[in-house]
Order: C-alpha cells, then sequence, then structure tokens
C-alpha cells in the first residue's frame, strides 16, 4: 500500500510540473483551484497572485503618467519583484518598508508615505531619473543605483519577468493579463465602483467613465478612444482586471476581447467596442 500512495504522490507532482511547464512555454490557459492571476507576453507567462499584480499593475500606472519609457517600468518592477515580491510589506530589513523596502532614515519619506504604492513607486522613479546613462545600464546595475543593496545582482534574475508585466501592464499587449476567480469576493455594489473610479483617475488620470445599472450590478463605461490596438484601451482593461479581486469586477469587455473572472480567460466578443471599455462589478455581496 505504501509503494501505491508513493507513486500517486510522485505521478500527481509530475503532473503539477509538466502542467506548470506547458502554461509557461505556450500560453495554454490551464485553471486553477484558487484565485490565480497570468500575464502573457511573448513567450514568457508570469503567475502572480492577486495582490502582487495590483501592486504591479500601480507601478506600471505611475511610469505611464510620467511618460517614462517601458525601461523605466521594467527597472521599477524588477526591484519591487526582488524588494517584496510586489507585496507591500509593512516591514524589512532595519527599517524598510513598502514594495521597494525603502527607509525612512535614508530619506525615502515618512513610514505612512512608504506605504502607499503610489508614493513609493514615484520616489523610486524620481531616484531613478537621477542616475546617469541609466537607460543603456544592465536593469541589475540600474536598480542597485537607487537602491545600494548589499545584494547588488539578484535584480537581473526578474528581467523577463518584470519585462513582461511591463509590456503588457502598459497597454503595449493586447489581452495579456487574465485571473481566474475562484473565491467569492468580498467586495462588489455601489461603493465598490465608487471607489475603483476614485482609484482609476489616481493611476490613469482622468478619463469619462458613465455609471449605470446591469441587472442590479453596477456598470462602469470608460472612454479611450483609438481603436482596437489603442495603448490606452488596453491599458485600462488590463487595469480592470488586475484590480479584479480587489474590488469585484467581474467582467471586462474592450475592441472584440472579453474577459470574465470564472473563466480567467479573453475570448473574442463582435459586441465589445473598440472606444470604450466596459467593466461589470458584482452586485453587493
Amino acid at each position: 500500500m505504501r509503494r501505491v500512495v508513493v507513486a500517486l504522490v510522485a505521478l500527481t507532482a509530475v503532473a503539477g510540473l509538466g502542467a506548470f511547464g506547458i502554461s509557461r512555454l505556450s500560453n495554454v490557459h490551464i485553471p486553477f483551484l484558487t484565485d490565480t492571476c497570468r500575464v502573457y507576453a511573448s513567450e514568457t507567462v508570469v503567475r502572480v497572485e492577486p495582490d502582487q499584480l495590483t501592486h504591479a499593475a500601480t507601478i506600471a500606472a505611475v511610469g505611464a503618467r510620467r511618460q517614462l519609457p517601458e525601461r523605466a517600468v521594467t527597472i521599477a518592477l524588477a526591484t519591487a519583484l526582488q524588494e517584496s515580491k510586489l507585496r507591500n510589506l509593512t516591514g524589512g530589513d532595519r527599517d524598510s518598508i513598502g514594495l521597494f523596502q525603502q527607509r525612512p532614515s535614508q530619506g525615502w519619506g515618512k513610514p505612512e508615505q512608504l506605504q502607499d504604492p503610489r508614493y513609493a513607486a514615484g520616489e523610486f522613479y524620481t531616484h531613478l531619473l537621477k542616475v546617469p546613462n541609466w537607460q543603456q545600464m544592465r536593469l541589475t546595475d540600474a536598480a542597485q543605483a537607487v537602491q545600494r543593496s548589499g545584494h547588488p545582482e539578484l535584480y537581473q534574475k526578474w528581467e523577463s519577468d518584470a519585462k513582461a508585466l511591463a509590456v503588457a501592464l502598459l497597454g503595449t499587449e493586447t489581452g495579456a493579463v487574465t485571473c481566474q476567480l475562484r473565491e467569492r469576493m468580498a467586495q462588489g455594489g455601489d461603493q465598490a465602483a465608487q471607489e475603483l473610479v476614485a482609484e482609476l483617475g489616481q493611476d490613469l488620470g482622468k478619463l469619462s467613465v458613465a455609471s449605470s445599472q446591469a441587472d442590479n450590478a453596477p456598470l462602469l463605461k470608460v472612454a479611450v478612444g483609438g481603436g482596437a490596438r489603442s495603448t490606452l484601451g488596453w491599458r485600462a482593461a488590463h487595469w480592470f482586471v488586475a484590480k479584479s479581486h480587489e474590488y469585484g469586477v467581474q467582467r471586462v469587455a474592450y475592441a472584440g476581447k472579453v474577459w470574465t473572472s470564472n473563466s480567467g480567460k479573453w475570448k473574442d466578443d463582435r459586441k465589445s467596442s473598440k472606444s470604450h471599455v466596459i467593466v461589470s462589478i458584482n452586485p453587493d455581496s
């Protein structure tokens, strides 16, 4: 009996590894039993948890609002991946805080400021732009010039994942950000919709948003202009997916594609608009 159990455990482990390998190599969407997000860009597939993705989306949005190049966003995301695994930590080495593990004692800001992802990302970009020739540097050298870490080479290993996150969250890739939400969302209803719109304004700027109700659930219609390849359109669509777990977003439609939280996929949808991102939010729970 023990041999049978061992064999079954081994087979399960191999199957799990095989599924992960297929996901990374061929962009096959494999369902998971818990809330899981994935970002697809070129040949890279990055699997992250919902809270990690929402922070990545904010870091990218801060860079986009400053009109910084993709390279800056990639460096910032790689740094946050190394320093905190894209989690907004309340502590760390000595007095380090937040996504980038910045230290109040080193002049980065007050603890409560560094716990704000937008402030922390903004400070990172401000310091990065002061580094001479940062765009020509290896990623790890540019990050180290800002962070002054005791392990300066560790940022480099995140370059591929960070670049995939950057191009997707900046809207360069289409239908590239997905989340499959299996657990019941805590948020939903009009309050969640209002908070989501407020955060949208902070991250993507002042966009025209029309609110309505459909089947007793909030519906947002966000004007993005352009066409199916609109960078702003896909940046907004991917941003809403990244915030789906936090605010109870269940459906995002844009430019011939639709994503749902149940399927975790972008599917063809001829009815979806090329000038507006349509967002459905769960009713009040």
